[in-house]
This record gives structure tokens, sequence and C-alpha cells, in this order.
């Protein structure tokens, strides 16, 4: 029977996951002492209202966040981030990522996961300074092997230490989704899984919260 690994972090009134980035609010719109009001003793609901960053958590990137003619969420193809075969290439311990000793040659329609092991800093200051990253020759590796995504479990799939951002500029130019902030990834058992990193369909948003997740057969 198939079974499921989560992949994303919580998202928590206050958090940061990004420096500079605005944190999450979460509150009620309508709290249950208010629904019994409406709708008699006993009878309670709740409805959150949720003020936040679309780069908060897991999030995906669509060529919309780097390029003002590319799409939004809404033209997202689910067959890119939706139950997609899968490898988690493993990197821990490498600061610049450029998968040249990774065979890519079946990449193709493929989810392809980073795992760094950075998030094991998640929540702490840590998580903001010395981030693993892929290098340029790693987005064009990518990029000619066809990949469906690429997922990393770190602060940013570029360096942060300039301005640039040509892994950013490469995938998305390409129409290759990008998972930021996932976790776990150490936890993924098989060489075969799927993937799944869905957000919802939001006009002129380029990124978005996802629940991301494997699938283990």
């Amino acid at each position: 029977m198939a079974h499921h690994i989560d992949l994303s972090h919580d998202i928590t009134a206050g958090m940061i996951t990004y420096p500079g980035l605005p944190e999450p609010l979460i509150a009620d719109h309508m709290s249950r002492e208010a629904a019994e009001k409406i709708y008699g003793p006993g009878m309670t609901f709740q409805i959150g209202l949720v003020t936040m960053c679309t780069n908060t958590g897991t999030y995906i990137d669509v060529p919309f966040h780097r390029y003002a003619d590319g799409h939004d969420l809404t033209g997202l193809a689910l067959d890119a981030v939706a139950a997609v075969d899968a490898v988690c290439v493993d990197q821990v311990g490498v600061m610049e990522i450029d998968l040249a000793d990774v065979d890519l040659g079946d990449a193709a329609g493929r989810a392809v996961l980073i795992n760094t092991g950075h998030s094991r800093h998640w929540g702490t200051d840590a998580y903001f300074v010395d981030h693993p990253f892929l290098t340029e020759d790693a987005a064009h590796r990518l990029v000619a092997a066809e990949v469906a995504c690429v997922g990393v479990d770190s602060l940013n799939i570029d360096s942060t230490s300039t301005g640039a951002r040509p892994v950013h500029t490469m995938l998305l130019g390409s129409d290759i989704p990008i998972i930021e902030h996932l976790t776990n990834l150490d936890q993924i058992p098989v060489a075969a899984f799927r993937f799944t990193a869905v957000p919802p369909k939001i006009e002129g948003c380029g990124t978005f919260t996802v629940r991301a997740y494997a699938t283990v057969d």
C-alpha cells in the first residue's frame, strides 16, 4: 500500500521563512464564540483569516516570479508537479552543487529533489547563512535533462551572496517550476517515488505555499 512522506514545513504565526519578508498573521475571522451567537448554543464553527507573503514556508516558483510575461499560478501544468515520478539526489555536505557527478540521463519528465541537509537548521538563525545552492552549471544540466521540476531543502536554490539568480533565471525561463524550503528529504527510503507540490490557482502570483509530499509504493 502506498504511503506519503510530508516534505513541507508547518506554517505558524510569526515564523520567518526568509529574512526581510513579512511574517504570517493567523487569526479568526469567525471565532467559535461568535459562531454560537449566529448558529445557536453548542453549534460552533471557526473561519480563519491568514495574511502572509506568498513566499512563506515551503513554496513553489513559476515563471511569473522571474518574468513579467511568464505564466502565473493559474497556468501551472499539473503534470509538472502532481504525482510526478521523482529522484532524490544526495548532496549533503556540498555547498556549491553543480551536479557534475550526477547521472541525469533518465531524468526527463521527472522531479529532481536536491537533499542538502540544510533543512535541519529550519527555525534557527543558521538557516539564513551559509546555505547550499545550485550553480549555473547545475541549472544548465537540469534544463538539458528536461526535468519536470526541481526542489531543494535550502534557503534558496541560488546563491544569495549577490543579487544574481542564474538558477531561477534558467529554470523558470524554461518553464521548470522550483520548490524551495523542502524538508524530510532524508526520510525518502527508496529510489522510486512520486512527488507532489500543488499550489492554489491564484491569478497574478508567481509563488505560493504548497503542501509537498512524496508518495512511496
